[in-house]
């Protein structure tokens, strides 16, 4: 099997799959307010301790992979309850971004079960800066969308050409802005007019 995919990497393809390329593919990566945000909201993740927590073990920055699937990557949260359930929990500051972050968690959730050789039929979301946690049923359909993502991304890290730009709202809050160009690469009149001046390509 081909290196394992990083379960981030599902996050970023499903939010957009040029930003998944340009990160995963060309090693670019640029701090913004939203990124540098993102880490402070992970730092009690980082903490790597566990502590029962409402009944509950929740233990941080646990180690997740799963060989079946080519996957990495880690959990921020991983509740333990005393039925035997584990919930796999993500961190997150932002808003919600369509199904990205349940993709995410839907991945650590299949990580687990073939780690620990349990059912995991639940997740969730935590939303640091509105403290609101948002419940993930990991159905059937959402683990098909997620095989579906772990697909696509494989097949991208071993293409040529990066991703269309998708020149919406999405592009003016990425922190890739500067090097994706979704104005000038979106647009192929925009593009050639871009490429004739900085080449002089009629002259």
């Amino acid at each position: 099997m081909s290196s394992p995919i990083p379960i981030s990497a599902l996050e970023h393809h499903r939010y957009c799959p040029r930003q998944c390329a340009l990160i995963h593919v060309d090693g670019v990566w640029v701090e913004n307010r939203h990124t540098v945000r993102g880490s402070r909201g992970h730092r009690r993740a980082d903490e790597l301790r566990g502590r029962t927590e409402r009944g509950r073990m929740v233990l941080r920055g646990i180690p997740l992979w799963s060989e079946t699937l080519g996957l990495t990557g880690r959990a921020d949260a991983v509740e333990v309850y005393s039925d035997g359930g584990v919930v796999p929990v993500e961190y997150k500051v932002g808003r919600r971004h369509g199904d990205a972050a349940d993709v995410q968690v839907c991945a650590q959730g299949l990580c687990l079960e073939e780690m620990l050789g349990v059912a995991v039929d639940r997740g969730a979301v935590w939303f640091t800066g509105t403290r609101r946690r948002i419940a993930v049923d990991l159905d059937d359909d959402l683990r098909r969308r997620t095989i579906e993502t772990i697909e696509c991304v494989r097949r991208l890290l071993t293409e040529v050409l990066l991703p269309e730009a998708p020149n919406d709202e999405r592009c003016g809050q990425c922190q890739l802005l500067d090097h994706c160009l979704p104005g000038v690469v979106g647009s192929g009149a925009r593009f050639d007019s871009y490429m004739a001046e900085v080449y002089d390509c009629d002259s």
